[in-house]
């Protein structure tokens, strides 16, 4: 009991750091320096103030100093972090492959909300998780070397094939990070958490078309969905595959 308290605790830390990076990676500043500080009155934030949640439930979702309004992304993006750890946790176990499971999710976290707000997915993270993801199988064998080469190729070119195709739909970040996610997760699991992601996608694009929220024309960054569906593989793939292999015996 008491481990499951540290490993949600460290989620909301981590999930605090990665406000930092989704804050400032496209923004193109340093995530280690300056230190945390509001972005309106640029008063630098102590201690009291960096608590994951509390601090922003205590301040009223403003800023102490100034008054400024906070974003609600930021206790959510704890909190989701926090969960998201917790149930890695309870799947995994403590283990080496919990820990790459950790890495995954907190950049597919900094991934969708930095497509959603500015429509770009970032290559430091994109790149650097192809390496890492390839480099973890090589040396900690929790999917085979020949899986995670496969992953990385097949998904991507898939996506490529359909982005080159289908103009001004996906673009060519959704195909590094498909690279990404099958690095990490082998071919099955990235194209089944693609096909998801596409469902739900498109289910909310029309959805949202049908209202009049969105024209045609209006691009909906498709991140944010692949990435749910890796989420959605990572913790019930084995469950979602055996039921539909099933459904042919």
């Amino acid at each position: 009991m008491i481990l499951i308290i540290y490993i949600f605790l460290l989620g909301l830390i981590i999930g605090s750091f990665l406000n930092v990076v989704v804050y400032r990676l496209p923004e193109k500043e340093s995530i280690i320096k300056p230190g945390s500080h509001c972005p309106q009155c640029n008063t630098k934030l102590k201690a009291i103030d960096l608590i994951p949640v509390v601090s922003f439930v205590i301040n009223g979702g403003k800023c102490r100093y100034c008054g400024a309004s906070i974003s609600w992304q930021y206790p959510f993006v704890e909190l989701l972090t926090a969960f998201f750890f917790l149930g890695a946790y309870l799947k995994f176990g403590l283990s080496v492959e919990l820990f790459i499971i950790l890495l995954l999710l907190s950049a597919l976290i900094v991934i969708s909300f930095i497509d959603y707000q500015y429509m770009i997915i970032p290559n430091v993270i994109t790149y650097s998780g192809i390496i890492i993801g390839l480099l973890s199988a090589i040396f900690f064998d929790y999917i085979s070397i020949f899986s995670s080469l496969l992953g990385i190729v097949i998904p991507a070119l898939i996506l490529l094939v359909i982005a080159l195709i289908f103009k001004g739909g996906m673009g060519m970040g959704d195909v590094k990070l498909a690279s990404m996610l099958g690095a990490f997760l082998g071919t099955t699991y990235t194209l089944a958490g693609i096909f998801i992601g596409s469902l739900l996608g498109s289910i909310i694009g029309l959805s949202l078309m049908v209202l009049g929220v969105l024209d045609r024309k209006d691009r909906i960054p498709f991140g944010p969905f692949i990435c749910f569906g890796a989420v959605i593989m990572i913790f019930f793939g084995e469950f979602l595959i055996n039921w539909y292999v099933s459904l042919f015996l």
